[in-house]
């Protein structure tokens, strides 16, 4: 009998950014399992561009998750299974400390008993709050302002407790915005409700939207809109293959933020993604949104000494290209 591959274990790997990890890792020539419950992630992503091994259930299914780690040989784990939407978390913060904390914990303890001890962990810059100073590094102070980024926050202090009492290694990645699609097309952005400000944009433009709101003109920054610093998420995965092979090689628990280091206003991301598409993008403008900073960008100069990390996509019109790309063939695809 031939001895089974070590694989890894990407839950959440339906998902934007997850589907993108398990993409890099495939091209890395790790064997990968998905574990995913399909309420936001894509199965078709997943069985037929993927065309890795599908696992439908849930992190908190403690019973499921002792049958994947005894019928499969994993050494390590990625966890993107979390909800991520900031205003839903603020109206219903028991469903985000449900799956956020309580099945990430139960995915540990399953981890534990398998004794599988290495973990990559998708937080978030949510952690920080409102920065003290820009752009943020990785010791600012962690105050998140929704329960989204708490319970991000917690995973994080639960990975910290869980090194000193037994041994357990984890990379946290705490990134700023994911935006853009695959390069050659095969995997982006699709999400239901959308909520982040390119895949509005560029529905705007394909005329699935009236309009595209914009969320304060008075802010303190050059066009008076927010400022955010956007990471191409071909970049983002690449990352998370570096840090679990940091884990591989012995590496500590570390924490990483994963950004350009520069920032795009609102105004800048409109006029871009006119640019890009060569169409007109309608515009409203609206009140702030409470709790929005002016300025979100982050320090990946830890990232980029420790890990090797070189983001290669971070002009802000090749991280469009690549989602109209995306977005055309995906739309047009589903309204065929």
């Amino acid at each position: 009998m031939s001895q089974v591959k070590a694989a890894i274990l990407v839950t959440g790997g339906a998902g934007y950014i997850g589907s993108q990890a398990v993409l890099a890792l495939k091209r890395a020539g790790y064997e990968v399992v998905v574990l995913d419950n399909l309420v936001y992630g894509h199965r078709d992503l997943v069985e037929k561009v993927l065309q890795v091994e599908l696992v439908v259930g849930d992190t908190s299914d403690r019973a499921l998750l002792d049958r994947l780690f005894s019928t499969h040989n994993i050494t390590a784990v990625m966890h993107f299974a979390a909800y991520a939407y900031v205003g839903e978390s603020v109206t219903d913060p028991a469903k985000y400390y449900r799956n956020n904390v309580l099945g990430t914990l139960t995915l540990l303890e399953a981890m534990m008993a398998a004794s599988v001890k290495k973990f990559v962990f998708s937080s978030t810059c949510a952690t920080y709050g409102v920065p003290k100073a820009v752009p943020i590094p990785e010791d600012h102070p962690q105050n998140p302002i929704n329960p989204y980024g708490a319970s991000k926050l917690m995973v994080e202090r639960i990975l910290s407790d869980f090194d000193v009492a037994y041994g357990f290694k984890s990379v946290r990645f705490r990134y700023f915005n994911a935006a853009g699609a695959d390069p050659t097309g095969l995997l982006g952005e699709d999400h239901a409700p959308e909520t982040h400000l390119i895949p509005l944009v560029l529905m705007t433009a394909l005329g699935l939207r009236e309009s595209v709101s914009i969320f304060g003109t008075d802010y303190p920054t050059t066009d008076g809109t927010c400022i955010r610093d956007y990471i191409h998420v071909s970049d983002l995965a690449v990352a998370h293959v570096l840090g679990l092979e940091y884990l591989l090689q012995g590496g500590d628990t570390e924490v990483f933020n994963l950004g350009n280091g520069s920032g795009f206003s609102v105004k800048e991301v409109i006029e871009t993604a006119t640019a890009v598409t060569g169409r007109e993008i309608k515009t409203v403008e609206c009140d702030r949104r409470p709790g929005d900073p002016p300025v979100l960008v982050g320090s990946s100069d830890k990232a980029r000494k420790t890990l090797g990390w070189q983001p290669q996509y971070s002009d802000l019109s090749e991280i469009l290209s690549h989602a109209w790309q995306w977005h055309q063939q995906r739309h047009c695809q589903s309204l065929a």
